[in-house]
C-alpha cells in the first residue's frame, strides 16, 4: 500500500511505469496487484509456483560465487507484454494465486538453510510486481547470513527501486533489445525507464549486475542496434558488467519465428568485446568456449564451464588470475 496514489474513487499503483489506475477490484497490468477498498494489494503475497534449487550460473550469474546453490522461486503475472516470454506459462497465467504453493518468507530461509543456498533467487517471473513479497524474504534472507538474487525487466518507477535493490545482492536485468520501437511493439513498454535501473543499479547501489539481452534473429540482432547497446554498456556503466546473449527459442507468440543461430551469438560477442566489454556470453546454447570467463589481461580460462556446471577454475584465493594475478571482477570463493 506505500506505492500508491488515490486519485478520487479510484487508486494509482505507482511501482512500475504503467503505473494503472485501478477502479474498485479492479487488478493492474501485471495481474497481481489489485485495488481493494481503495488500497492497492499484492494478491500473490505469500504464494509462489514452486522452489527450485538451481546453479547460480542458471539465473544466468556467472560472476556472484560461482557454482554456489540458490533456492529459486517465482510467482505469476508481469509488467511487460512480451511477446517472445520464455516462461509464458506462469509470466501470463490468470491463475488465482491463493491456488499456488504457500510458503512463508521464514519457511524460504529454513528450506535454503536446509539445503545449503548461498542465496535465493526471486526469478521465473517479475519480481518487482511481487516487491512486498520479495522485501519481507530479503529482510528474512539477510537476519540468516543468505544472499538473495533477483532476475528483472528492471521496468520499475524510482521509489520503489530504491527500496527493492536495497534488499538485493545480485541482479541480472534483462535489457531486451536497445531501440524504443522494440519495446513498443514486442513488450509493450519502453526502454527508457529500464536503462534508467540498469545507471541507477551499477553506479549508484552495491549491487552486483549482469545483464541479458536474448537475441531473435530480424528483431533485436542487427549490428547497428548491437554497437549501440554496447557502446551505451561502456559509456553508461563499465567495461567490467558481464553481457550474456542468449539464445532465442519459439515460444509464446512467437513461436513461428526461427531460433537463434549461433553464429548470431558470435556476431554479438565479437562486436561486445570490439568495444571493450570484458565479460561476454552466450546462453541457452552448449558451448564451452562462450560461457566460460576468460582473464581480461593474459586471455588464459579462469573458469570453465560446461552448461551451468564448473569443470576448471583458474581463480586464486583473492579472485585473481593464477597465471598473471590480474583481479576478475565480481565475487567468488574459494573452490
Amino acid at each position: 500500500m506505500k506505492y500508491q496514489n488515490k486519485l478520487g474513487e479510484k487508486t494509482q499503483c505507482t511501482v512500475c511505469p504503467r503505473n494503472c489506475i485501478l477502479k474498485e477490484n479492479q487488478r493492474g497490468f501485471c495481474h497481481v496487484r489489485q485495488n481493494v477498498g481503495g488500497d492497492i494489494i499484492l494478491t500473490s503475497h505469500g504464494y509462489n509456483t514452486g522452489l527450485a534449487i538451481d546453479p547460480i550460473e542458471k539465473k544466468p550469474l556467472y560472476h556472484f560465487y560461482p557454482s554456489s546453490k540458490v533456492l529459486s522461486f517465482g510467482t505469476v503475472g508481469c509488467n511487460l507484454g512480451c511477446k517472445f516470454c520464455q516462461n509464458w506459462q506462469t509470466s501470463k497465467s490468470k491463475i488465482e494465486p491463493q491456488r499456488l504453493n504457500k510458503a512463508t518468507p521464514e519457511q524460504i530461509v529454513q528450506l535454503a538453510k536446509a539445503h545449503k543456498c548461498k542465496s535465493v533467487a526471486f526469478t521465473y517471473n517479475e519480481p518487482t510486481i511481487f516487491l512486498e513479497y520479495v522485501i519481507e524474504t530479503a529482510k528474512a534472507c539477510k537476519e540468516n547470513g543468505i544472499l538473495t538474487v533477483a532476475v528483472t525487466d528492471g521496468y520499475i518507477n524510482k521509489l520503489p527501486r530504491l527500496e527493492f535493490f536495497k534488499y538485493i545482492d545480485a541482479v541480472n536485468i534483462d535489457l531486451k533489445a536497445f531501440t524504443e520501437k522494440f519495446y513498443k511493439s514486442n513488450c509493450l513498454a519502453s526502454l527508457a525507464p529500464v536503462l534508467e535501473t540498469i545507471k541507477y543499479v551499477c553506479n549508484e547501489t552495491n549491487t552486483w549486475l549482469e545483464l541479458t539481452t536474448l537475441l531473435i534473429e530480424g528483431e533485436n540482432d542487427n549490428e547497428t542496434e548491437l554497437n549501440l547497446e554496447c557502446e551505451w554498456i561502456v559509456e553508461n556503466l563499465n567495461d567490467k558488467v558481464p553481457l550474456h546473449f542468449s539464445a532465442f527459442h519459439p515460444a509464446y507468440k512467437f513461436n513461428q519465428k526461427t531460433a537463434t543461430q549461433i553464429s548470431t551469438l558470435f556476431k554479438a560477442i565479437d562486436i561486445a568485446k570490439s568495444k571493450g566489454i570484458k565479460y561476454v556470453y552466450a546462453g541457452n546454447v552448449s558451448n564451452v568456449k562462450t560461457s566460460s570467463t576468460y582473464c581480461s589481461n593474459c586471455n588464459k580460462p579462469l573458469i570453465v564451464r560446461m552448461g551451468h556446471f564448473l569443470v576448471d577454475y583458474n581463480l586464486d584465493d583473492n579472485g585473481c588470475c593464477k597465471y598473471c594475478a590480474t583481479k576478475c571482477d565480481g565475487y567468488f570463493d574459494v573452490l
